[in-house]
């Protein structure tokens, strides 16, 4: 099709605001897919999505509607809402060139509409407001377009009234779509240049990498190569989505579509890549890649290990499967003395480390014993320039030789009403935040701004933050770097051993409270044995914190009915001695149900 008469476009929102419900009632009103075959949350491909209510992974259709007797190309991207989805977020943005900008008339713009509002911004699309929810009784429709208008600059007659769930107002969006969003500018005579903006592993076609043609064509049979990976592989097909994949002959500049490259790895064709065609002639002009590339680095890391060590090499077949078809996720082997042989697996946030744990569970029937999450600090050595990463706690090297410890930081935007500042606050103190700014929407809501540690964020802030301001408050977060931070790494020993699945890193201010917390915890959880077991915490060689499991009493002189005490002095004392070897030599066995009770409690 003419490329004028293409809109390529997708969906921003914060987090259940309606994306998912809007993108079904364009499919409806398009006729892509027939009334028999509509769902709910349709481009919601995962079980998963729908139960929760949130999208995990973006999905794109292409949908055709004529507007004023002229037949357009309207390719569609729904987009996740979740902070841990940003970069894909980001990716989908660079393949389109219009956002339409939805906030629900129920809550206003949150923490991260903006995020979502800058993103889009910076990109360069044009942005079309649109308040959804009207049907709704406590819509409040007047407080939400003022709202925008103080983020954009926009006219109150720029911006669209739209319910996603009956379908007022959703065809002046698609209009407003045709009217504002440009064409894409693309060259058909250049060549091949296309955006990989998502991708997933199929087992007969390889790699199929979703994508965005900026320049020249392709077709089945070319040979490809990837700018970023250095890939290169045959085209198996090419074609659009309607929504499922659907083949056809080609693909064009300004196009949206998928590509099979028969790739077997998701690594050689990484979201954020360039896809040119191979060139002959090795004189030829090198191709500028697309801007914006760069890997995706996980945020978190927990370990992962099957709670029957049986099931180990079937844990890393599932997890392998599951890698497949997220580029984002990533794992190693790593093996732990309480809980055997395991996998320490890096994710974008605590909601994909959920998901994972999910996916494992209801497709592969894994239940897996998941390690206190933990962030990627950097550790500064005397006498070396480099700084070296620390994925794990139990990486950590010689205090003594340690210089400097930087732990990564985020801007951290927090959106409430005005009410709840003093509570937000508060609750921001608890997480070593410095304050930065605050900002008024309008007269009844403000945005916080703070730079605080990502550690801090992650584990539990949004819970407390939902729960100090009634639900109302919303944040987003985005890195900002590493700075020197003073962490300790607490240590707990059980009988006396070292468990490193426990070890995790904790400022130093707070390390007695949460190593007082841990010991008293794992007494609770951990089964008494035959002999005194010591729950100890330590940093380094120092023990800050201790409790003791006591023993069970056999009664040993029960069975005498008589004689002299010291026959059962003799008892008792050949029992002591015995107690004595059995700790000296004994092991204790820490039960998987002990490691998800500390997780909880941590959080």
């Amino acid at each position: 099709m003419d490329q004028s008469r293409i809109r390529n476009f997708c969906i921003i929102a914060h987090i259940d605001h309606g994306k998912s419900t809007l993108a079904d009632r364009l499919l409806e009103l398009t006729a892509t897919v027939e009334k028999r075959k509509m769902k709910e949350q349709l481009l919601d491909q995962m079980d998963l999505e729908r139960e929760r209510g949130i999208t995990i992974k973006l999905q794109p259709v292409q949908m055709h509607y004529s507007h004023q007797g002229i037949e357009y190309l309207l390719n569609l991207i729904d987009t996740p809402g979740h902070v841990d989805f940003h970069y894909e977020v980001s990716r989908s943005l660079a393949a389109v060139e219009g956002a339409i900008l939805l906030v629900d008339a129920t809550k206003g713009v949150q923490a991260q509409t903006l995020a979502n509002l800058y993103l889009a911004i910076e990109q360069g699309l044009e942005i079309i407001p649109v308040v959804n929810k009207i049907d709704l009784p406590n819509a409040q429709v007047d407080k939400a377009r003022k709202e925008i208008i103080h983020l954009i600059g926009c006219s109150e007659e720029d911006i669209l009234l739209a319910s996603g769930k009956t379908g007022l107002g959703v065809q002046a969006v698609l209009e407003r779509v045709i009217e504002r969003v440009p064409a894409p500018k693309g060259d058909a005579s250049k060549l091949l240049r296309a955006l990989i903006f998502d991708s997933v592993y199929d087992t007969y076609k390889g790699v199929v990498a979703f994508v965005r043609v900026v320049d020249g064509s392709v077709k089945r049979d070319n040979v490809l190569s990837m700018l970023g990976t250095g890939s290169e592989s045959v085209t198996v097909e090419v074609g659009h989505f309607a929504p499922a994949l659907t083949p056809q002959a080609g693909l064009c500049a300004g196009d949206i579509g998928y590509i099979a490259t028969g790739l077997k790895e998701v690594a050689e064709c990484r979201v954020g890549d360039t896809i040119t065609l191979r060139q002959k002639d090795r004189d030829a002009v090198p191709v500028d890649p697309l801007p914006g590339y760069r890997e995706i680095r996980p945020a978190v890391y927990a370990s992962l290990y099957p709670t029957d060590g049986e099931d180990y090499a079937f844990m890393r077949d599932a997890l392998d499967k599951l890698k497949l078809n997220d580029a984002a996720f990533t794992f190693e082997p790593e093996s732990n003395q309480a809980l055997g042989r395991g996998f320490r697996c890096g994710f974008l946030g605590l909601l994909h480390l959920e998901i994972i744990q999910a996916r494992l569970e209801r497709e592969f029937g894994l239940v897996p014993t998941i390690t206190t999450p933990s962030v990627v600090y950097e550790v500064s050595l005397y006498g070396h320039p480099d700084r070296m990463p620390l994925y794990s706690p139990s990486d950590m090297p010689d205090p003594a030789g340690i210089e400097k410890i930087y732990e990564p930081y985020v801007a951290l935007s927090i959106i409430t009403p005005g009410e709840y500042l003093g509570n937000v606050m508060n609750l921001s103190q608890t997480i070593r935040a410095e304050y930065r700014n605050t900002e008024y929407i309008d007269e009844g809501r403000v945005i916080i701004l703070f730079d605080a540690p990502l550690m801090d964020v992650i584990v539990n802030f949004h819970d407390e933050l939902k729960s100090v301001s009634s639900g109302y408050a919303s944040m987003n977060y985005e890195g900002i770097g590493y700075r020197e931070s003073d962490v300790v790494k607490l240590d707990i020993l059980v009988a006396g051993d070292k468990v490193d699945a426990f070890s995790r890193m904790v400022p130093a201010h707070l390390a007695h409270q949460e190593g007082k917390k841990t010991v008293e915890k794992l007494k609770e959880v951990l089964p008494r044995q035959a002999f005194a077991v010591a729950l100890q915490a330590a940093i380094g060689s120092k023990v800050i914190a201790r409790e003791t499991i006591s023993a069970f009493r056999k009664d040993v002189t029960g069975y005498m009915y008589g004689g002299d005490f010291s026959r059962k002095k003799k008892l008792l004392e050949k029992q002591k001695a015995g107690k004595k070897r059995m700790k000296e030599s004994g092991h204790v066995a820490i039960p998987p149900k002990a490691f998800l009770e500390i997780l909880k409690s941590n959080k």
